[in-house]
Order: structure tokens, then C-alpha cells, then sequence
């Protein structure tokens, strides 16, 4: 559908600047804005936006409606999820929980916390394989690094269709598993290796049922003083964003609704955009800056560019701690000339930290950054009034309600109604099979043979800190271990025991009891390693929300969990 009618260009400025008539638009149109635009939002969330600007009375600009994609999507506001969370997950032990950011905090000894994140890449990986899982590690390390930590280790549990399917039998514009495995493996393996984070825990599993949608998942684990642990907030107004890494360009842009939406046989050419491209040389030295400033004592607050971008790590600082923003995009260093001031609010460009800097420590923290050869610039301020405002080449261009741009919509089971679904148990009678052919079927089975090609692929003891290492037994005769421990502390023998650790077949035939599973196997593999189970983290993959019997999935794994 052809909208191009409603978008009514701002005359004389000296960039590109739309304003989108969603007053006049049908509810096709609505729809059609929406898709032209990549938001990846629906009919009724158009409306919500529409009603809100008409209350304004005025015209959203573009760069407010992308800025509303990116932080309504199910990757950024868990508008589907975050119920069910609530309901099943997020009151477990709450008393433990330091934190619960963008990476977990539990206590560790008397001075010290560990912090935990775990997520997925999976779009990103079933286009672009290499960039996809390595962008997949480069966004997680922020995620630690952002609360204070140093990480420690690296985990992937990761998912493939099986090895051997046959290439006629392949969807259309999807990859074959063995060309994704190769390149997700090569991924994880250049990027963790290269800013020297031990990958040390793992595992890869096979089933049909991943061909058309490979999981990436990936994990780090960082280790923190007590009292130097830094919110993803802002403290007071007046605090100063400093944004701090590498370069905004075109690439990553949109990165969030892709990876909300579902793949289709075109994805790889309308969304390779969307991939972002990683830079593990620059990241190494943001983490050195980034904890060094952390470590003086000069950060109020502490975020990543993650989904998103600009657009989502501005307002979510702000909107934690009650405030609001405003942003000036001039100061922001570009790889590329023309870009639209949307797509520098949006880009998710890799290698970037926020900074909330109060003004007497402005100057130490640009120095610590110039000493690192990482580049550091202000471009803006949290303000008391709890609205947002972007500024370019003098100009306003956005300005909303944090709270409608960043609370985004919720959707219970009213809105996101679910099936729960029928157990697929079947007791089947068979005849008794000839159980040494059987063994060694199964010992040779992907699934059970060693992963020791995989595994030795990444640097598992860089740091010296690997005390059960993933491989164990005799040399030349390895196999996997229950757990790996590291010793996260120079000056103490405490360990922390990690493992990854799921049966998807089990999932696959019932959700609820696949879950139960998962959590005792974890807990059965750190106590064979004398480990006390401390906590668990999850990565949920599940498909399209908007499908009662996938939602019904999502809510039996989560009963499960809990």
C-alpha cells in the first residue's frame, strides 16, 4: 500500500525531517506506516500512538514513531512476556536478588557480587551467522561491564537444525545448519577470543524443528565489589550523558523489531541492515575505560547501547529514576555522512557505552577515555521534567512523555490469550532392537559425540582462571564435563560453578515438565562438580506471541521454572 501521501516533509531545515499524518490514515494505512517505517507495530498500537498526538494536537515526526518501534518491541519492553514473568518468575527468591538490570546481581562472598546475563541472537545468527553470534557476545559483555563488573566467562548454548538435512528439503532463504553452525562457532570463537574473556561453558543441540530458526543463545558472567556496583539510572538532574565507544552508522538499525518479528524467505535481503557489525579491538579498550572510571568512582550511572540505540539507552536511564532527557545528536561521531536524524537515534551500532556523569567529574572521565584511545563526548542531560527531547543542528525534533515512549504497553492473557498444549506422550509398542547396535547409534548420534571440535575452538583459560576446565578425562580421551569452575578472584579459592543445560526434546513434548527438567539437570550437574546451586538464569526462546498455543508454550515453561 502506497502512504507516502501522509508523510508531509518540514520545510526549511537543513536536514530531512517527516512529520506523518496518522490523523487522516485509515486503519490499512495506519498499518501500511507502520511497515513502510519497519516498526513492526500493530493495528492497535498505531492507534494508541495516534490517540496520544491527537491529545497533543499536533503530527508525531518520524524519528518519535521510530523511536516508539524500537522501544515497543517484545526484544526491548517484553510487552508479551513480562506478565507471564511476573506471575511465575520474577518473586523466586527475590531476597537474593541484588539486582535485576540488565544482568542479574547475587551476592558472592562478603565483598563481592557476581553478575549474570543471558539472551539470544537468533535472527541476527540465521542471516548472518558470523556477525550475528559475534555482535551476540559483543552485547552481552556490555551487559555486565554496565553494573560495575569485570566478566569472567563466556557461555553459548546453542541450537541447529540437524547436520545432515537434506538441501532440497531446505525453506526458501533459509541456511543450511551445517553453513550456520560453522559460522556461529567462528563467530563466538573471534570475537570472545580476540578481547580475551574465557568461552567455557556451553552446549550445541540438533533438531529438525531448528531449521528454519536457528538459537543463538550467549551468556557472560562478571564478578564486582560490593560498593562498586553502578545502577542502569540516572541519580539526580544535572547528571551529564557522555557517550563513549565507537562510531554511529547505518548498520544494526531496525535491529530490535527484526529480531521481534518473525523470519520470513525474505529476511536475508531485507534485513541484513539490521545485523550490526562488531569490533572486539575497540571493545577492549571501552572495557578497560569503562571499569576504570567505574573503579574511581566517577560514574552515576551505567548503561549500553544495546536494542535500540541511542533511542532506547537515553530514555531507559532516565525513565528508572523517574526523570526525563534531553539529547543532542550533533555531538555524535558518525561512520557515515547524510544519516537522517532518526536513523542516528535508532542505530545499533556496536561498541557503545552511556555514561551519566555528574559535571565536576565531566573532564576525569573524558581523560580516562582519551588515555584509552576510546572516544568520549557529552550529548546531553537528565532533566527533572519527565519528558524527553531530542535537539538536532538547533532544531527540536522529538519530544514525549518518558513514560509513553519507554513503559510501552503490557498484555495479559486478555490481550495475549493462550491454549494450553495437549501433551504429546505416546506409549508405543516395539520390538526389542539389538542394544549394542543401538549404543552405538546413540554414541555417535550429534547430539551425545563429543563437541570437542567446538569446544577447542575457543580459549577456554585465557585469564588462568579456569579451574575445571569443559573437556575432562584422560589426555586423548576427553570428554565433557558436568560443570566448569572459575575462580573469579586472584586473592581467594571460592568458585563459581557454571553450567548450560536444557533437553528440547523434552520441551518439545511437554513444556511444563521439559522445564522441571532443565532446572534438575543444572542443579544435578554443579552438585557433581560440590558446587552449592546458587541461582539460575534463563534465555526463553519461544516463537510468535500473537499465536495462543505458542503463548500457552511460553506459560508452561514458565510454571515449570518456578
Amino acid at each position: 500500500m502506497d502512504v507516502s501521501h501522509l508523510f508531509k516533509k518540514r520545510n526549511n531545515l537543513p536536514f530531512e525531517l517527516y512529520e506523518i499524518d496518522l490523523f487522516n490514515a485509515t486503519d490499512d494505512e495506519l498499518l501500511g506506516i507502520s511497515k513502510q517505517m519497519g516498526l513492526a507495530l500493530s493495528l492497535d498500537e498505531m492507534k494508541m500512538i495516534k490517540d496520544y498526538f491527537k491529545n497533543k494536537r499536533r503530527l508525531p515526526t518520524d524519528i518519535e514513531l521510530q523511536a516508539l518501534g524500537q522501544a515497543w518491541s517484545e526484544h526491548c519492553c517484553y510487552k508479551s512476556s513480562k506478565y507471564p514473568l511476573k506471575q511465575f518468575i520474577y518473586d523466586i527468591a527475590r531476597e537474593k536478588i541484588v539486582a535485576r538490570e540488565d544482568a542479574g546481581v547475587v551476592e558472592f562472598d562478603d565483598g563481592h557480587y557476581y553478575v549474570a546475563a543471558l539472551e539470544s541472537h537468533n535472527h541476527p545468527s540465521a542471516v548472518e551467522p558470523y556477525g550475528g553470534a559475534a555482535t551476540g557476545i559483543g552485547g552481552i559483555v556490555r551487559d555486565v561491564v554496565c553494573m560495575g563488573a569485570q566478566p569472567v566467562v563466556f557461555i553459548d548454548p546453542l541450537f541447529f537444525g540437524p547436520l545432515e538435512y537434506p538441501y532440497k528439503r531446505l525453506p526458501k532463504g533459509v541456511k543450511h545448519p551445517r553453513y550456520l553452525l560453522r559460522g556461529v562457532v567462528s563467530g563466538i570463537r573471534d570475537y570472545g577470543n580476540r578481547i580475551g574473556i574465557p568461552t567455557a561453558c556451553g552446549q550445541v543441540y540438533f533438531h529438525e524443528k531448528y531449521v528454519g530458526n536457528c538459537l543463538v543463545n550467549v551468556g557472560c558472567i562478571g564478578i564486582v565489589k560490593k560498593d562498586k556496583l553502578v545502577h542502569s539510572r540516572a541519580k539526580a538532574p544535572g547528571n551529564i550523558y557522555v557517550y563513549v565507544g565507537g562510531k554511529t552508522g547505518r548498520d544494526g538499525i531496525h535491529g530490535v523489531t527484526f529480531a521481534s518479528a518473525e523470519l520470513t524467505e525474505e529476511s536475508e535481503e531485507s534485513s541484513i541492515s539490521a545485523v550490526q557489525l562488531g569490533d572486539p579491538i575497540t571493545k577492549e579498550p571501552l572495557i578497560h575505560a569503562t571499569l576504570e572510571c567505574n573503579e574511581k568512582g566517577l560514574l552515576e550511572g551505567l548503561k549500553d547501547f544495546g536494542g535500540g540505540g541511542l533511542s532506547c539507552v537515553s530514555g531507559e536511564l532516565a525513565y528508572e529514576a523517574g526523570y526525563g532527557a534531553e539529547i543532542h545528536l550533533d555531538n555524535v561521531p558518525l561512520k557515515e555522512e547524510n544519516m537522517a536524524p532518526w536513523e542516528i537515534w535508532v542505530s545499533e551500532s556496536q561498541e557503545r557505552m552511556m555514561f551519566l556523569v555528574n559535571e565536576e567529574n565531566l573532564d576525569k572521565v573524558l581523560h580516562i577515555c582519551k588515555k584509552w584511545d576510546v572516544f568520549a563526548t557529552p550529548v546531553g542531560r537528565v532533566i527533572k521534567e519527565p519528558v524527553i527531547r531530542t535537539f538536532y543542528k538547533g532544531e527540536k525534533i522529538l519530544e514525549m512523555d518518558i513514560s509513553f515512549q519507554v513503559g510501552g504497553p503490557v498484555y495479559d492473557s486478555c490481550k495475549r490469550p493462550y491454549t494450553t498444549p495437549k501433551k504429546k506422550i505416546v506409549d508405543e509398542d516395539f520390538e526389542m532392537p539389538d542394544l549394542n547396535e543401538i549404543l552405538l547409534k546413540l554414541l555417535s548420534s550429534p547430539n551425545i559425540a563429543c563437541k570437542g571440535w567446538v569446544i577447542r575452538q575457543y580459549d577456554h583459560e585465557v585469564r588462568g582462571n579456569t579451574i575445571i576446565k569443559p573437556l575432562q578425562g584422560k589426555i586423548g580421551g576427553e570428554s565433557h564435563g558436568d560443570a566448569t569452575v572459575i575462580k573469579p578472584l586472584e586473592d581467594s579459592y571460592k568458585g563459581l560453578a557454571i553450567t548450560s543445560d536444557i533437553n528440547p526434546s523434552f520441551t518439545e513434548i511437554d513444556p511444563y515438565l521439559g522445564a522441571c527438567s532443565a532446572v534438575d539437570e543444572v542443579c544435578r550437574n554443579l552438585v557433581a562438580v560440590g558446587a552449592r546451586p546458587d541461582s539460575l538464569t534463563d534465555c526463553l526462546n519461544f516463537g510468535n506471541p500473537e499465536k495462543p498455543e505458542r503463548m500457552g508454550e511460553f506459560y508452561e515453561a514458565c510454571r515449570g521454572l518456578r
